[in-house]
């Protein structure tokens, strides 16, 4: 890269930062622009094969729980669509973009980086999922992408569980981290004043505890012993889920949650 135009002081040469360089990847993979860019073919996977694959005759809509609870928020508001959440997703990211003053380049490789560290980073929490599976009853390991009460799942087509794989990592990421900790966040950091680690600790926890209780973990189940494990796995991976939303920002997390439900739904699950 070419060296600055600006002329260096002998003051200030030791300590001299370089207003022109480009940021790197790593602040580039949190930028909206890139993330937007990079969920982009969820979003539109999801869309369409919602229609494609999860649509029965009557026309009902099979989705994944924090999907309809966004349809249900819209809904009050007297905006019915089944596409305005993934709207409001890509309006939100355009508007923080424009807000930020970010350049519109969109480099190639960050995507590919962002690709590459969410395969990474999904490799510890199917490795704890394949361990807690083992101590939890049939099904436990799937528990994470279906929130719809029973469902034979092998009796799904391939199209459907990586449809409701890839709902799943956009929407409760959504829900429970851009939202849940955000909002959480901001009452308890801004409004109570409370110190800002404080704030961030307690709303990955209330995330965590929230994504747990969304995937229907029942009070028998937990008493008599056949849930536990399930219940430790939502969690840890809730807190695993909310630590990356806050280090690594929205598109890994969202990746690393789909990539996970799309191993355990889509290949796993085929060979059972």
């Amino acid at each position: 890269m070419p060296a600055s135009p600006l002329p260096r002081t002998p003051s200030s040469s030791k300590h001299h930062v370089d207003l022109h360089r480009e940021p790197g990847y790593w602040r580039l993979s949190m930028s909206p622009l890139h993330i937007l860019v990079f969920l982009l073919p969820l979003i539109l996977v999801y869309e369409f094969g919602s229609f494609w694959y999860l649509q029965d005759a009557t026309g009902v809509m099979r989705t994944v729980s924090a999907r309809n609870l966004l349809g249900r928020f819209f809904d009050v508001f007297g905006a019915p669509s089944f596409h305005l959440p993934a709207i409001t997703l890509v309006v939100v990211l355009l508007l923080w973009h424009v807000l930020n003053r970010d350049s519109w380049r969109i480099r190639p490789g960050v995507l590919l980086g962002m690709a590459l560290e969410s395969c990474v980073l999904m490799i510890p929490l199917l490795v704890l999922g394949l361990i807690m599976n083992a101590k939890s009853q049939p099904g436990g390991l799937v528990a994470m992408a279906v929130q719809q009460g029973p469902v034979d799942l092998r009796a799904l087509s391939w199209q459907e569980r990586l449809t409701l794989s890839i709902g799943a990592g956009l929407y409760e990421e959504l829900v429970f981290r851009l939202v849940l900790i955000t909002g959480v966040h901001l009452i308890l950091c801004d409004v109570l004043r409370v110190p800002r680690r404080t704030s961030a600790v307690i709303a990955c926890v209330v995330s965590a505890l929230a994504f747990a209780l969304y995937h229907d973990v029942s009070m028998s189940g937990l008493r008599s012993g056949t849930n536990i494990a399930s219940t430790i796995f939502l969690t840890t991976a809730g807190l695993y889920f909310a630590g990356l939303f806050l280090v690594r920002g929205f598109g890994i997390v969202v990746a690393t949650h789909a990539l996970y439900d799309i191993v355990v739904l889509v290949v796993i699950t085929a060979k059972q």
